[in-house]
């Protein structure tokens, strides 16, 4: 019955040890995640991230998220212009007797609420349709009096502009107070429509500034703004801003500090930034020099005459046991959708394989001093 007992725990201990590939774990090991790069028919490629090959892959294109050009600033007019839509308020004063302007006893005759046409012309009794769009409001007085005084030459015009939409702009979320802000001239700025509008919500992660113009959308950061003011690009009526957070994130999984989406945090987060964000690997469990970031890129990346990866999955390894491998995870750039792997140090399964191994000895020793 003795030996029967230490039979069982003999043949138990083999089948756990035989089944010592599906030990419960976190993670992967390396070898599992990259077991098959080099057949001829592999779906991925496999490129280790060192000195040498970060300027190779700086030149590759990006893995199909949106990418959006930004505009330089340009140097506009400090006065208001007259655009469609806008309202001109008109008093047009006239001394003489027998005014075509006056009735008796009056002086001034007021035109209110005269509004710029779409094609940017007004109506001038005695004169006709004026195109007065693209006019300072100083400019748009001068023309109209000219052309009164060639019918009463004693006219004198004033003018008073209320601007339309087409001098305005809409300031569209992710600022305190957001709504159509009036340009007060042509030299009004993307960063002066965000403080018109009460300033960035201090809530959002890294904000990202989209200025939408007719069919063209521009994005940039606000960092990048603030950094460079080239960048502040002026705007022009009907143009809209919408300040939002970052929507760029990453992945982590594995033996990492931890398992979730993280949001990009500025503008370039580097595999060592990305490794910080998820705070570091488990010491414990995590193989320093399996660190994999996974990626998959469009079709259009790995077309004949395209300098990208041979396949468009991807499997980036970083070694952070070594001085070039911290040093190139430093200057290789994460891209939204990335996910950063930590792989299962080997050791970790040694240690649990070697602990069953001597639980096993000890049912052993057990049951031997049962029996005897």
């Amino acid at each position: 019955m003795g030996l029967t007992i230490r039979n069982v725990i003999w043949v138990v201990l083999a089948l756990t040890l035989g089944a010592c590939s599906s030990l419960p774990r976190g993670a992967a090991v390396e070898r599992e995640i990259l077991r098959g790069a080099d057949d001829a028919d592999a779906d991925f490629a496999v490129y280790p991230v060192t000195r040498a090959f970060l300027p190779s892959v700086r030149e590759w294109p990006g893995n199909g998220g949106a990418d959006h050009a930004w505009i330089g600033r340009s140097q506009g007019s400090n006065a208001q212009i007259i655009r469609s839509g806008d309202t001109l308020n008109l008093a047009i004063w006239d001394s003489s007797e027998n005014s075509l302007l006056t009735a008796p006893e009056q002086r001034m005759a007021q035109l209110s609420g005269v509004r710029v046409s779409e094609s940017g012309s007004i109506f001038v009794p005695y004169v006709g349709r004026l195109n007065v769009a693209g006019r300072t409001p100083d400019s748009a007085r001068s023309l109209i009096q000219r052309r009164l005084e060639a019918i009463v030459p004693s006219a004198q015009v004033q003018l008073a502009m209320a601007e339309g939409r087409g001098n305005s702009v809409d300031l569209v979320g992710g600022v305190t107070a957001p709504g159509n802000i009036v340009m007060p001239d042509n030299n009004f700025t993307v960063l002066a429509a965000i403080s018109a509008g009460g300033g960035v919500r201090d809530s959002l992660q890294n904000p990202q500034v989209k200025l939408v113009r007719g069919s063209q959308i521009y994005t940039t950061s606000v960092e990048r703004l603030y950094e460079n003011p080239s960048l502040d690009t002026r705007l022009r009526g009907g143009d809209k801003v919408i300040v939002e957070a970052d929507r760029r994130y990453f992945l982590s999984l594995g033996a990492a500090g931890s398992e979730a989406q993280f949001p990009f945090n500025r503008d370039e987060v580097s595999a060592l930034d990305a490794l910080a964000i998820i705070g570091g690997v488990n010491e414990g469990r995590a193989d320093p020099q399996g660190i994999l970031i996974l990626r998959e890129y469009p079709a259009s990346a790995v077309r004949p005459g395209i300098r990208g990866p041979r396949q468009q999955r991807v499997v980036f390894t970083l070694d952070l046991t070594t001085s070039d491998g911290l040093f190139s995870a430093r200057n290789f750039l994460i891209q939204s959708g990335d996910l950063v792997l930590a792989t299962e140090s080997p050791v970790t399964s040694a240690r649990t394989i070697l602990g069953l191994i001597g639980a096993g000895f000890g049912l052993v020793n057990t049951a031997n001093r049962v029996t005897n």
